[in-house]
């Protein structure tokens, strides 16, 4: 078991947060959506926790409380998926290399177990980023 594994973090939209951000973006659903980290399953085991459990991701731009989950799809050994929204942007590169638009992929995070630790809904991300 890692106290801590280091990945390589990418993001993109998927199917559960688009539904769920027609219902929302201030809604639970949209929360269970996107404030995720999927992770392969050898992953979760160097962890030692359990499917669900929450972890913090950390980057050199920030850290988010998510919950982690195997791959909805394929995802490698030593890499994490966020889908888009308020919990990915609080660790992706905020630059955006004048495109209007961050670098969704590549981010180097470490990821460690967080049991203590709330997942937060959308507004509270965005309140505690602002806080910042």
């Amino acid at each position: 078991m890692a106290e801590k594994i280091e990945l390589n973090l990418i993001s993109g939209r998927t199917i559960q947060q688009g539904v769920s951000m027609e219902a929302g973006k201030e809604k639970p659903a949209y929360r269970d959506a996107c404030g995720i980290i999927e992770l392969n399953a050898a992953d979760i085991k160097k962890l030692g926790i359990w499917q669900g459990s929450n972890v913090r991701v950390t980057s050199l731009y920030g850290t988010v409380v998510v919950k982690a989950i195997e791959g909805l799809q394929k995802v490698d050994e030593g890499m994490g998926w966020i889908p888009m929204g308020p919990w990915a942007n609080r660790v992706i590169n905020p630059n955006t290399y004048s495109t209007g638009m961050p670098t969704f992929k590549g981010v180097m995070v470490s990821v460690t177990p967080e049991p203590s630790g709330k997942v937060l809904s959308s507004l509270e991300v965005i309140e505690e980023g602002l806080a910042l």
